[in-house]
């Protein structure tokens, strides 16, 4: 599968590479941002350099979110169909120093403009911890309504979060 890159006002999406796991690991393994995601943290870059190499297996658009002003690396999403929910689902996470300053909120727009122009996508979803209000903030500036109450767990299942789900029809873009 192709990423391509995609510039937004402050930021290039870009396909991430193994070369880019020392940078990753800064938000992978900060239990701040890890505490709600379904992954583990993780405890060393050559863990993360195999979860790099791994998603060239997927079938979602996986992205490394580079500021554009120095060229840091500080998160990364995704965006793939879910033949599940019928809905192209997106996730994001950030460094916790990069928090609150709207960049997840400018990458998963950037996500969702991609799938919509490029993939013909016209159906969105996605969720988040009920004790995770930033990450619905995110999801409600992106255009999604909330439609229903559920769960979600670690790929361990370790913990199970209480969850809101959001889901759009979009027939054209802002």
């Amino acid at each position: 599968m192709q990423i391509p890159v995609i510039e937004t006002d402050r930021l290039i999406l870009r396909p991430l590479t193994a070369e880019d796991a020392g940078a990753a690991f800064v938000w992978l393994s900060d239990e701040r941002v890890t505490k709600f995601m379904p992954y583990l943290t993780y405890t060393n870059t050559g863990d993360v350099t195999k979860w790099i190499e791994s998603l060239k297996e997927e079938e979602s658009y996986h992205f490394g979110f580079v500021l554009k002003d120095n060229n840091l690396l500080i998160g990364s999403g995704d965006i793939g169909y879910s033949s599940v929910t019928k809905t192209w689902e997106f996730g994001y996470n950030i460094r916790y120093d990069y928090w609150n300053k709207g960049l997840s909120t400018e990458a998963a727009r950037a996500m969702i403009r991609f799938a919509f122009e490029k993939l013909g996508a016209r159906d969105f979803g996605a969720n988040h911890a009920i004790e995770n209000g930033a990450s619905g903030r995110v999801i409600e500036k992106c255009g999604l309504q909330f439609t229903r109450y559920g769960e979600y767990s670690k790929f361990d299942h370790s913990i199970t979060f209480p969850a809101k789900f959001y889901e759009v029809h979009l027939e054209e873009l802002e």
